[in-house]
């Protein structure tokens, strides 16, 4: 279990970095890897569920998807109109 989360939270780093760079959000790097983590519990562990199957870079898949959902969340909060 611990090595999983671990795994996962250092997938989820990686992944938030590449999708804060996919999204051009002008962010620190602490704070795209702490998106890619909070994206890989929403991604990584949400939707593992419904894929019992697969490795790390199902993994780091779902991390990507879930960081990119919650950037756009985070964007259509943020921005004044």
């Amino acid at each position: 279990m611990i090595p999983g989360v671990l795994l996962l939270i250092v997938i989820g780093a990686a992944a938030g970095y590449v999708a804060t760079r996919l999204m051009r959000v002008p962010v620190d790097l602490p704070t795209a890897m702490g998106i890619g983590v909070l994206g890989a519990i929403v991604g990584g562990l949400g939707l593992r569920m419904l894929l019992t199957t697969g490795g790390w870079m199902v993994t780091f898949v779902l991390a990507l998807l879930g960081s990119l959902a919650l950037i756009w969340i985070w964007q259509k909060f943020t921005t004044r109109r």
